[in-house]
């Protein structure tokens, strides 16, 4: 006996009762339980299950198989008992949102670049679509605006099932050939696609649409999208951000990313003589250690570039073995060159003793030691 599907009948019923046919414990200590009819609806077509309870059991997901939907839960019922189910509604409301939010925008770039919806996922974050076309992202930014002006005009929904001759008059998107009793969710104007899940009745319930990310995906492009209140969060936090991004550099928001690229340049040109200060610098070391033969150098916190430039500046003027050590126990970043010389065994001994990880050429390496100043002093003599 298949499940009556009231999600159909009516997708804003919230709670419904209903007969338990069967339950069944499952291997992980749940219940299987099929009811006559049901609210819930199962997992499929890229849309999530809904989740909720029934009396003090909670359903913690819906699958349908050959017309009958089993609801997880974790507590059990008498089969011939009567359940009251309610939804835990705001996950619903979601779900309808970002699906009809979904086929308003897929129908208006399918039109658009006469391409096609090659996948579909409803995630917990974020919706994502695949297109088989080359879609750029000022194209996708004018179809976001015709999206949400046709949210604004607010059209009604159009929900039905179709088969035979009948399914032959209409025009519709689907993924593959369908027959028998086809359900073909129409937003007049925008789209007509084969779909079984759940969608709100009127365009303006989708609220807002939002565009995140375009990018290539095999022989397409992946979009990213947010509708309804998930959309509305993300432009409400972003704004945040930005807002304070902006007062932290005294500009208006609406012109942070100007700041921004100013704050670059001043950066990019502090960095620039940050870099030619301390060439200057390591030279002056290098040239005070000439001849020293093997040294050992310890700095304050430096990048991984700046101990390799250090290291190699003085190798070339010492006559020996250059080990620079930037950090501080525990955590230091090292590097030893020797012109000609092979430290390949020294390297493995290092790390070895110095709770270290790295490695490179023969007569040069670069890494970390995680050890105290004084046990790499002790490394060093003992050589």
């Amino acid at each position: 006996m298949e499940t009556k599907k009231l999600y159909y009948d009516d997708p804003f019923l919230r709670e419904f009762t209903a007969k338990v046919l069967s339950c069944e414990e499952t291997a992980d200590g749940k219940y299987a339980v099929v009811l006559d009819r049901t609210a819930f609806y199962p997992e499929g077509g890229g849309q999530g299950a809904d989740h909720g309870t029934m009396g003090l059991v909670h359903v913690l997901d819906v699958h349908e198989k050959g017309g009958v939907i089993t609801h997880l839960c974790d507590g059990a019922f008498e089969p011939g008992e009567t359940v009251r189910g309610a939804l835990d509604w705001a996950r619903r409301f979601d779900h309808m949102q970002q699906h009809s939010g979904e086929h308003i925008c897929s129908g208006l770039i399918c039109e658009r670049f006469h391409c096609d919806n090659v996948g579909f996922h409803m995630g917990a974050d974020v919706v994502t679509i695949d297109f088989n076309a080359d879609i750029t992202w000022d194209a996708l930014m004018e179809i976001e605006r015709r999206a949400n002006a046709y949210l604004c005009e607010d059209h009604e929904i159009d929900i039905r099932f179709y088969r035979g001759a009948e399914l032959e008059q209409v025009e519709y998107r689907s993924k593959k050939p369908l027959d028998g009793d086809v359900r073909i969710v129409s937003f007049p104007g925008a789209d007509c696609c084969a779909c079984c899940g759940t969608h709100v009745r009127r365009s303006g319930q989708v609220g807002i649409v939002k565009f995140l990310s375009c990018q290539k995906f095999r022989d397409g492009v992946r979009i990213e999208l947010l509708c309804g209140a998930r959309a509305y969060r993300h432009l409400g936090e972003t704004w945040e951000q930005n807002l304070r991004v902006a007062q932290s550099l005294s500009a208006k928001p609406t012109e942070s990313a100007a700041a921004v690229e100013r704050l670059e340049a001043e950066l990019g040109a502090l960095k620039l003589r940050a870099a030619r200060l301390e060439a200057q610098v390591f030279s002056q070391v290098a040239a005070r250690l000439a001849g020293e033969g093997d040294v050992v150098l310890f700095e304050e916190e430096m990048s991984p570039e700046s101990v390799r430039k250090l290291c190699d500046a003085v190798m070339n003027t010492c006559g020996g073995r250059c080990a620079v050590f930037a950090g501080r126990d525990g955590a230091w970043k090292y590097a030893v060159g020797q012109t000609g010389g092979d430290l390949r065994e020294l390297v493995k001994s290092l790390n070895a003793a110095l709770n270290g990880r790295g490695g490179g050429k023969p007569f040069f390496a670069q890494g970390s030691a995680g050890c105290t100043r004084k046990e790499i002093e002790d490394f060093f003599a003992k050589l």
